[in-house]
């Protein structure tokens, strides 16, 4: 993101970038690799048509997939991407019980994200930064958070255009 990027601008691009449906989207990809043509009904099944066409119309929007001929559904260099920053905050919120010991994936990477926009400045020339303060409760918890924040930092700086663009899209 620029460093024009508002607090509110960058709380809005990790909201959007936080929806269950975009985490099993892109997680599902990235485990288990490009979805067949017609099979992303099957695959997220417990969600509704509209969610899944919002959601791949968002992910492809956000260029985080892409159609693939013979292949279906894949993951961008930014949706692979995206699924390692979603797998850092997932394991660090597992290894912090965050928010709770029995959380599962999405959970734990939406109120991961949501702490990381907490802590997220935008006023520095490379993009958001981490800012930590008393409401970390460890040293090493702060430093893993740090760690996990500065991915998440990464990404919304190599693909500024995706986080603009999320800026302007309704949450899927």
């Amino acid at each position: 993101m620029t460093a024009s990027c508002t607090t509110a601008e960058l709380r809005d691009t990790v909201t959007m970038l936080s929806s269950p449906p975009l985490i099993r989207l892109i997680t599902e990809i990235d485990d288990n690799g490009p979805i067949p043509p017609r099979g992303l009904a099957s695959t997220l099944a417990d969600l509704s048509t509209h969610q899944l066409r919002q959601t791949a119309d968002l992910a492809r929007t956000l260029g985080l997939i892409h159609v693939r001929p013979g292949t279906g559904l894949g993951l961008t260099e930014a949706g692979t991407e995206l699924a390692d920053v979603y797998d850092a905050t997932a394991r660090w919120a597992r290894c912090h019980a965050y928010p709770s010991g029995i959380s599962d994936f999405t959970t734990r990477v939406q109120h991961t994200l949501r702490l990381m926009t907490e802590t997220l400045a935008p006023d520095t020339a490379d993009g958001p930064r981490c800012q930590t303060g008393d409401h970390l409760p460890s040293a090493e918890w702060d430093a893993d958070f740090v760690r996990a924040c500065d991915l998440l930092r990464h990404w919304l700086s190599a693909y500024q255009q995706a986080a603009c663009l999320a800026e302007s899209e309704p949450a899927a």
